[in-house]
């Protein structure tokens, strides 16, 4: 995943309202509960159904570590589906996005201008039609350059512009180099 898809999972996983199960049994208990069978929970691990129903009955207390990161990654994508997808649908009709980014922001500007690509630190809120675009790329299959294409979009508008107020002359931004990048809807 890139930076931008991770962002998007993480903003999705702070909005949980409860915590998921910690305990290994506890998260095997909701995976079966949500596969419906010790053999579709095996497979997708990638350990055999009878090791799956070890943990189930407490046989086994621990996990290697490589598959206790996997039952994990596999109860956080399947925790609360309805409130990401109320959060996803309020940011995308009404509330919008907010990017939180440490990068290089290239862009190009009319002769007579810098347009000299620098690290800029920037919290901008985007209005809800990026949201819905961002999420529409990312439920298409979109690669990361698209999506980042879309942010960065956004920011031109709404940051580099101030919605056609300045900088009018400035056509194409780019977002390279990221330090770091959140989003929180």
């Amino acid at each position: 995943m890139g930076e931008i898809e991770d962002a998007i999972e993480r903003a999705d996983r702070e909005a949980f309202t409860r915590e998921p199960p910690k305990t290994l049994k506890g998260q095997i208990a909701y995976l079966l509960k949500q596969m419906g069978s010790a053999k579709a929970v095996a497979r997708e691990l990638g350990v055999t159904a009878d090791s799956v129903n070890r943990y189930r009955r407490g046989a086994r207390k621990h996990a290697r570590a490589d598959v206790a990161a996997k039952i994990d990654d596999a109860v956080r994508t399947r925790w609360q589906p309805q409130v990401r997808k109320r959060r996803q649908r309020q940011a995308a009709t009404t509330s919008g996005i907010t990017v939180e980014t440490r990068a290089r922001f290239g862009y190009t500007a009319p002769i007579g201008t810098t347009d000299d690509g620098r690290f800029r630190r920037l919290t901008v809120h985007l209005p809800a039609t990026y949201a819905q675009r961002l999420f529409d790329a990312r439920d298409a299959g979109a690669s990361e350059g698209e999506m980042r294409g879309i942010v960065a979009e956004g920011l031109k508008d709404v940051y580099f512009q101030d919605g056609g107020s300045r900088a009018t002359g400035l056509s194409d931004v780019e977002i390279n180099d990221i330090d770091y990048l959140d989003l929180d809807f």
